[in-house]
């Protein structure tokens, strides 16, 4: 476990217990992650109830579009990009950890990718580490633009590969749904990964909705006559 005392390069917030590169993050950076979570939600509504309208949820203001703002001009997402590089290089330097690290802009959201190594550590089991450390790079852009981020982070193509696990698994459901009509509870998924569902099932012409609570939120898939409206479109 790997000790960080200082501020990193991106003048973000320093991490002061532990950069939880074992699958734990310590308690202040938690405390940090829910903040920034509560703080991205659009104020948007959702019945938890199956056969009711199916509404964007907090997948849709976390990892989908946020239709009521103003996208972010060419410079600002650049901007944003640069500092969560900083932010990770400095994370990585503390931990001794080799990787490169790309930036890119896909649509109106900055991608920033570590590459050339694996680096299981920072992904975690179920990529929680991963989910955090997005939360604290966020964090650590707010401090310096004071505008909130969108910004994505993904580590040795962890999010390319769960996507098409998560695409793959949304059609399966659809299918199944269709042959049966009856509905399906998926597991408990994160904000990112019930988004990616969401979309391959309205691809398939189906609908789905979000019930529970975080972390236990998941994705039900409900056949067409039981939902009246399509969850949000948007990037995943």
């Amino acid at each position: 476990m790997v000790a960080v005392t200082g501020d990193d390069n991106s003048g973000g917030p320093a991490l002061t217990d532990s950069t939880g590169l074992n699958g734990a993050i310590s308690a202040d950076d938690q405390d940090a992650d829910q903040g920034s979570t509560a703080e991205s939600a659009e104020d948007l509504t959702e019945s938890d109830e199956v056969g009711a309208p199916a509404v964007p949820d907090a997948d849709a203001d976390k990892d989908g579009a946020e239709a009521s703002e103003d996208a972010p001009s060419a410079p600002d997402l650049e901007q944003e990009s640069e500092i969560a590089a900083d932010y990770i290089e400095g994370l990585l330097d503390v931990a001794d950890l080799d990787g490169d690290i790309d930036m890119d802009v896909e649509g109106d959201r900055p991608v920033v990718s570590v590459v050339g190594a694996t680096l299981t550590e920072l992904v975690g089991p179920k990529g929680e580490v991963l989910e955090a450390l997005q939360e604290l790079t966020r964090l650590a852009v707010h401090r310096q633009t004071g505008a909130r981020s969108r910004i994505m982070l993904d580590v040795g193509g962890y999010r390319a590969r769960r996507r098409q696990e998560l695409a793959e698994l949304g059609r399966t459901a659809a299918e199944e749904v269709s042959r049966t009509g009856v509905p399906q509870r998926l597991d408990a998924m994160t904000p990112f990964e019930r988004k990616v569902v969401h979309d391959a099932v309205a691809a398939a012409g189906l609908r789905s909705e979000s019930e529970g609570e975080e972390p236990a939120r998941r994705v039900v898939v409900l056949p067409a006559e039981d939902a009246v409206m399509e969850p949000a479109g948007g990037q995943g």
